[in-house]
This record gives structure tokens, sequence and C-alpha cells, in this order.
């Protein structure tokens, strides 16, 4: 019934496509319009008015490595790179 087609993105000009697997979605959401923008565009798009997170910079208390963290760190708890926390999250 459908059938995957090239569209070109009116934001970078880049070709994608827009799978019949899509088309359906869209079809059952009611959707009439095609896509204009492609994947990452639509992303850039949606992201553009979120504010950029704050990072704070940190030791991990496991391996000693740089790590990058949402949150100020404080001195009296620990802070782990996201490899270390993963491990003890496993644990």
């Amino acid at each position: 019934m459908y059938a995957d087609k090239t569209l070109t993105c009116k934001e970078c000009g880049a070709e994608f496509v827009f799978t019949a697997g899509e088309q359906e979605f869209y079809a059952e959401k009611g959707f009439v319009n095609e896509p204009q923008r492609c994947k990452a565009c639509r992303d850039a798009r949606k992201n553009a008015n979120k504010p950029q997170r704050e990072m704070f910079d940190a030791v991990c208390a496991a391996c000693g490595k740089e790590a990058k963290v949402p949150f100020r760190p404080r001195e009296d708890r620990p802070v782990y790179c996201s490899e270390c926390f993963a491990k003890m999250k496993e644990e």
C-alpha cells in the first residue's frame, strides 16, 4: 500500500527517506502533510528552545578519571564517571 519516498529537507537540502512505515503512522494519526525536514533538522528545531544544561567538572571517586556531571559536586559525596556508575548500578 505504501512505498518509501525520497524527500528533500527544506532546512538543509539533504535528501531523506519517508518510509512506508512512517507513512502508515502518519495516516493512522490523521496527518495529511508529509514531513518537510529530515530527522536531524526536526531534532535541532525541537531542541532549539531548550536551555543548555550546565555541566560541572569532577573527578571519579572510583577510577580517578575526569568526568562531567549535571550537578554541582559536593565534597562529602562521591562522584562517579558514567562507566563506573553503570558498573555500580549492575551490582
